[in-house]
């Protein structure tokens, strides 16, 4: 079988291990030829193709980004791109494809899935907002950058009796501010699940520090907004392709907080660092199960499946029920955030 794998949406920590999961079980355990597209549907839409085999995946497990490269393009959101896409799997006789990305890239696989291509997809995104599976590609590695450089702020925030905050990715969805600041330590998290009250914030921050601390960690989401009817107006700023702009809500809290408080704050942006470097070994070995599971699935003749973890098991779920749904962060977990306030 001739099958074809993409990777689109951000890059994430974990891609390089799932296409060379792909790659050694596709060729090596099936005999199939595979073919890698450049760009993602991009790349898919062009007909930009590149071989993949052993020697392509080659010392990638241990890489961050993606050898195949990626770009944010949904091609049943372009005119002719479905038919674009349709013709370059029909030139280049796939059989079947492996779409690796998040909710923007799972939707458009949803589509081209519709259109009748046999497609596996595989969910990566650090956000962890993928719908159907407990875990995505390139989160835990994203939460350890984030918990570690919220241990590091823990000193100079002690040091210097600052409020200090940290803005990390998460637009509809705040697992890795949830996550990142219970591991960190942090006295408050702000997410885009709940709305915060501004007013709330000032008065636990100045009770704290008259009562009990000289410093205050804060870890917000880029996607956090004040609550509707409260003292604070702000409307997130998007760029080009809809992605919220990085520091814009931490900087506007830092400016507010400096304001009404009077205490020393500061901004921290982790923006692409969470993306960038070295997978976590729990991310090299998500991204090999999901790589072997997906091309066991497309071997067996399933279309139109999700690899996903439920508990410590890999199984397949529908793609059209995880196409455009987001997974946020449940009640319970931003409770035990709040309650080690």
């Amino acid at each position: 079988m001739r099958v074809g794998l993409l990777t689109g949406g951000g890059d994430v920590p974990g891609l390089n291990a799932a296409i060379r999961a792909v790659v050694k079980r596709g060729e090596g355990e099936h005999g199939h030829s595979m073919v890698g597209f450049r760009n993602g549907w991009r790349g898919l839409a062009d007909g930009d193709v590149m071989p993949l085999t052993r020697s392509h995946i080659r010392n990638v497990l241990p890489t961050g980004g993606t050898l195949l490269g990626t770009a944010r393009y949904h091609p049943h959101a372009e005119d002719g791109g479905m038919d674009a896409v349709l013709a370059t799997l029909e030139a280049e006789r796939i059989e079947a494809l492996i779409c690796i990305g998040g909710d923007g890239t799972l939707h458009a696989a949803s589509k081209v899935a519709e259109a009748g291509v046999r497609i596996v997809a595989i969910p990566k995104t650090i956000d962890n907002d993928v719908w159907g599976t407990d875990r995505s590609i390139g989160f835990d590695t994203a939460v350890t950058i984030a918990t570690e450089a919220v241990d590091r702020i823990h000193t100079t925030a002690e040091s210097h009796n600052r409020v200090m905050i940290v803005e990390v990715m998460g637009r509809h969805a705040g697992w890795i501010a949830a996550t990142s600041g219970i591991a960190g330590g942090a006295e408050l998290v702000l997410a885009p699940e709940e709305p915060f009250d501004i007013d709330r914030v000032v008065k636990f921050l100045r009770h704290r520090h008259r009562a009990h601390a000289s410093f205050s960690i804060i870890v917000v989401a880029e996607g956090a907004v004040p609550a509707e009817g409260t003292s604070m107006d702000y409307e997130t700023r998007l760029g080009p392709f809809g992605e919220i702009v990085a520091g814009a809500i931490g900087e506007r809290l830092g400016a507010e907080l400096s304001e009404r408080t009077g205490f020393d704050t500061r901004v921290t942006v982790l923006g692409h660092v969470q993306r960038g470097g070295t997978p976590t070994p729990s991310d090299r070995i998500l991204g090999s199960r999901f790589g072997v599971a997906a091309v066991d699935a497309v071997t067996a003749g399933s279309s139109a499946v999700m690899t996903a973890l439920h508990g410590d098991d890999v199984v397949l779920v529908d793609l059209a029920e995880v196409a455009g749904k987001i997974k946020q962060v449940p009640a319970d977990l931003l409770g035990v955030a709040a309650a080690l306030a």
